[in-house]
């Protein structure tokens, strides 16, 4: 990326995964390297599971938070099937970060709708960048589920031109104190799954 272009990155998932903390981080580190930052986020029903989308911009001058359909770098899923809801704001040479973790919806587990039959092989047909990621079971080998958001952001940091320090010091401004070196850790067990993908 130049100088002069936006980086447009868009995170989704469902209320509880720490979404929005996530871009917090992002946004932080972009703010501390020196850019222009707007952010946006949407959040339907988010503390009963619903859907969560947040959308980050950063680059040299911003003028709105939203971000274009067709656009974003980078498409981040704490989610499987909320990266399909999602995926127009990808664009044509983006990446997908996809998590493996599956939460079924009210929708669903009611009957109403049908939960997408997609593995991996799948969703590598519907996203020709994909790093395919088990984010939560991860997390859990570090001693906490919760801290799936940040493997996710670990991933997901390779793919943007922001620089490791940044990133250490955006964690540590936007983490509690308690969870600071389990987000620390969460966050380079991602880098290095981004590696492999």
């Amino acid at each position: 990326m130049s100088a002069k272009e936006t980086t447009n990155v868009v995170l989704v998932g469902v209320g509880g995964q720490g979404i929005l903390l996530s871009s917090a981080i992002i946004a932080t580190a972009a703010l501390d390297s020196g850019y222009d930052v707007k952010t946006n986020e949407i959040h339907g029903m988010a503390q009963r599971g619903g859907s969560v989308l947040t959308q980050i911009r950063y680059g040299e001058k911003v003028y709105s938070p939203l971000i274009p359909k067709g656009t974003a770098s980078v498409l981040a899923s704490l989610e499987k099937s909320e990266a399909l809801r999602y995926i127009d704001y990808l664009a044509p040479d983006g990446l997908a970060v996809v998590s493996d973790q599956v939460i079924v919806p009210v929708t669903v587990s009611s009957g109403a709708a049908t939960y997408p039959d997609l593995d991996e092989a799948g969703l590598r047909k519907i996203f020709p960048r994909l790093a395919y990621i088990n984010a939560a079971e991860k997390a859990a080998e570090l001693g906490n589920a919760r801290a799936a958001n940040g493997v996710l952001l670990g991933s997901l940091s390779t793919k943007l031109d922001l620089d490791d320090d940044a990133w250490q010091n955006a964690i540590k401004k936007c983490v509690k104190p308690a969870f600071i070196d389990l987000n620390l850790k969460a966050f380079y067990v991602g880098r290095e799954l981004a590696q492999k993908a």
